[in-house]
């Protein structure tokens, strides 16, 4: 038996409980009739109508019970396709059945709703990937191409329809798929040649990994950005050359009519001795500017090992002997570093703030204060150093190559240390303190 119900369709068990529940009325009534004083006709007549109400009654409640399941699969099946215009009629939330065509109806207005905004958000990706002047392309876990822009086709040099679904190494796209994920390359493409971008990142369709890689040419910004960098580089040369170079030639051309002069007048040696001893000055000046540019352009790389910080601000602290400077330690920090040129750095920011507080004296004449601390945060530690000196009157100009507002100042200093603070990996920030007096500089490097 209870396999008998589990082979048969739900139909099917419906009009079976239908049957069962009318067959003991209609037994009874057959018995009493046919066992009772009752005419033959009458037998039949009564017969035939009682089963013919059962049976009927019996399908009518089967199709009452299916029709509305079958209108429910129907609605859902359509949905399944993509087809979210159908709608069931009678869906009224009063009644049980009503509820549940009105959930499905308000369902594939939901669907809808979101395949029209999908629909217009993958076209305005289109749109946008069409546009850019990037290539990109992106390949299957099989190593496959499965997209690709306009700017991508125009780098191969072939149309998308002949392209896609070929494998990377038939487009001589797999070394973008290996190595660093971002990375400068120089190589021939069917499309141009020079240095390129390349960033490559992954996401998954489907469940399986894709790889987008995207290549835009840096030829033509590497170049602007050169002739920018050539254009400044000369202007602060030049500017450094005439101011050493216009005194030396006035000064030169007024010694040469001195000595010219006949007679020459008494004190013309003191005069030529004078103007030599200028020409001198000046030639030492832009011989220290020249050694300063040197040094900024050949500093070496950063030789890592692990140091310890606090014996290494104690240390540079100690070395200062124009200002004691407070050192207030922080939690204990060790960090991989280059113990040398991070040294050098501080013994700048130090000499600075005791500069600046040596300028700005307290009313009672003494010199202000210069503190150092440090504090570790998620993989860095910072390191300030704060002085109660004027401030800085413009922040703009710190790390401009050979800006300087010191008489003896070559301008350089900060602009060094930037550079060895970036070598590690880290940020240099210089501002004036809010609330008070001074500049703080905010040394910040990995751990």
């Amino acid at each position: 038996m209870a396999k008998l119900r589990h082979r048969l369709l739900h139909d099917q068990r419906v009009l079976l409980l239908a049957l069962g529940a009318g067959a003991p009325a209609v037994l009874v009534m057959e018995i009493l009739l046919w066992t009772g004083d009752y005419t033959t006709k009458v037998q039949w007549t009564l017969t035939l109508i009682v089963v013919g109400f059962w049976l009927g009654y019996s399908f009518a409640a089967r199709e009452r019970v299916i029709r509305p399941l079958q209108t429910a699969a129907n609605l859902l099946s359509a949905l399944r396709e993509g087809d979210f215009s159908v709608r069931a009629r009678g869906a009224r939330r009063d009644d049980p059945l009503g509820d549940v065509m009105f959930e499905i109806n308000q369902l594939g207005s939901l669907l809808q709703e979101q395949r029209l905004g999908a629909l217009e958000a993958t076209a305005l990706l289109r749109t946008v990937m069409e546009e850019i002047d990037v290539a990109i392309f992106a390949f299957d876990h099989n190593e496959t191409l499965r997209l690709v822009n306009r700017a991508g086709q125009e780098l191969i040099v072939q149309p998308a329809e002949r392209i896609l679904g070929r494998s990377a190494a038939e487009l001589d796209l797999q070394d973008c798929l290996a190595g660093a994920a971002t990375r400068v390359i120089s190589r021939n493409f069917p499309g141009g040649t020079g240095r390129w971008g390349m960033r490559r990142t992954s996401f998954r369709e489907g469940g399986l990994p894709h790889s987008l890689v995207v290549i835009a040419d840096l030829s033509q910004p590497l170049r602007e950005e050169e002739l920018e960098a050539w254009q400044r580089l000369v202007r602060v040369l030049g500017h450094e050359l005439n101011n050493s170079l216009a005194p030396i030639k006035s000064i030169a051309g007024s010694l040469s009519a001195t000595v010219k002069r006949t007679p020459r007048a008494p004190d013309w040696e003191d005069d030529l001795r004078a103007g030599l001893e200028i020409i001198e000055t000046r030639a030492q000046g832009l011989n220290r500017f020249m050694q300063s540019y040197t040094r900024l352009a050949k500093l070496p790389p950063p030789v890592m090992a692990p140091v310890d910080l606090a014996p290494l601000v104690l240390r540079v602290a100690s070395m200062e002997t124009r200002l004691v400077i407070t050192v207030l330690e922080g939690p204990p920090v060790t960090a991989r570093l280059d113990a040398a040129q991070i040294e050098q750095v501080i013994i700048n920011l130090l000499k600075n703030a005791v500069d600046a507080s040596l300028d700005q004296p307290t009313a009672t004449g003494s010199p202000n204060g210069v503190r150092v601390t440090w504090r570790k945060t998620p993989g860095h530690f910072e390191l300030s150093v704060e002085d109660d000196g004027p401030g800085v009157a413009n922040p703009q100009n710190l790390f401009v190559p050979f800006f300087t507002t010191k008489p003896s100042g070559s301008g350089i200093g900060l602009v060094l240390c930037r550079q060895i603070v970036e070598n590690h990996g880290g940020t240099l920030m210089l501002e004036n303190r809010t609330g008070a007096n001074g500049c703080v500089a905010r040394l910040r490097l990995p751990l």
